[in-house]
């Protein structure tokens, strides 16, 4: 096997980024099918991608099969059914973030591909985008000591769907925005989380209140790793100033920053001494090489036979990290980690 042949499962904005690095940006890649119930998407999708194969379900997509792997795409709640179909069916499984809604819907996942002998790797982007990789190097080198503080930020500048606003289908904004500074300060701290105290109001979308009253549009999360390294997390959505993703790590003898609201190296400086950037407008803007490099690595993990550098059991470690959080918003009180 040469080339890797993926059916894309979900045609939205952040499928469309994976379909198109598919189609057209990867070697040893090809985009044969497409499953989306919007049959003007679908179609709308399969032309600009070229891909005649469009299906309306995923058990018409397995039905037909002519494919090794799948990109999941969907809203959070449909991803366990789905990976497990595929799984069954033989196909390997890049899955989106979040990876699942519970616990134990991520560990059906696990299993199934693990008893199918599939691979199953989670869109956590940020480890495969060159400031991120450039810092978990740094830190591993050992020169700036050891890790004290972590503090992430993660503002996304538009509401996702209306599923996202009630918590039992999408585990919120933590769950739908933040999942991935979860995952990343994990991952640069190098340890499993211990306790997590969080906070969380609805402070700019008053009119959902009534009919979801346990959403939140802005939250703060204090945590503490197994190591003891501690740390926060705040996410906002809807930020409308743009997209925003920057960490901070505080070491024993250094520190290190990585990312910048500004987009690009654009600065302007008018008469009257005003300064001015521009903001990142979308994630696809700010983390366009790393969406292609995740997706390379979940190829080579095919070809090679090796196993995903972002696994089921990080997906579920971020799944846990979140749903903790949020029963620590509920109760008011901190809450501690298997």
């Amino acid at each position: 096997m040469e080339t890797i042949r993926f059916c894309l499962i979900g045609a939205g904005r952040a499928g469309m980024v994976h379909a198109r690095n598919i189609a057209f940006n990867i070697k040893n890649s090809e985009l044969v099918g497409i499953v989306d119930n919007d049959e003007e998407k679908l179609d709308s999708c399969g032309d600009e991608l070229g891909v005649r194969n469009r299906f309306r379900n995923v058990d018409d997509a397995l039905s037909w099969g002519k494919f090794d792997a799948v990109v999941i795409v969907t809203p959070t709640f449909l991803h366990r059914e789905i990976a497990v179909k595929c799984a069954d069916a033989g196909k390997h499984i890049f899955c989106e973030k979040p990876m699942a809604i519970t616990v134990d819907e991520a560990m059906e996942m696990i299993e199934s591909a693990r008893r199918n002998n599939v691979k199953l790797q989670i869109g956590f982007m940020r480890r495969f985008d060159p400031p991120f990789v450039r810092a978990y190097e740094l830190i591993r080198d050992g020169k700036f000591g050891e890790i004290m503080i972590i503090k992430s930020v993660g503002r996304g500048p538009g509401l996702p769907p209306p599923w996202t606003y009630d918590i039992s289908r999408s585990n919120g904004m933590l769950g739908e925005v933040n999942s991935h500074d979860f995952d990343s300060t994990r991952w640069l701290a190098g340890s499993e989380y211990k306790r997590v105290y969080a906070e969380a109001v609805n402070r700019k979308l008053g009119e959902l209140k009534k009919e979801y009253p346990d959403f939140y549009d802005n939250a703060v999360c204090v945590f503490r790793f197994k190591n003891d390294v501690i740390g926060s997390i705040d996410g906002t959505c809807p930020a409308e100033y743009g997209y925003d993703a920057r960490t901070e790590i505080l070491l024993t003898k250094g520190l290190i920053q990585i990312g910048e609201v500004s987009d690009g190296a654009l600065l302007t400086c008018n008469i009257n001494g005003r300064v001015e950037k521009n903001a990142f407008k979308s994630w696809r803007n700010r983390f366009r090489e790393a969406y292609v490099e995740e997706m390379k690595s979940f190829i080579k993990s095919i070809l090679n036979d090796t196993e995903p550098e972002v696994s089921g059991f990080d997906g579920l470690a971020a799944v846990k990290a979140v749903i903790a959080a949020n029963r620590s918003i509920k109760t008011g009180r901190p809450v501690e980690l298997d």
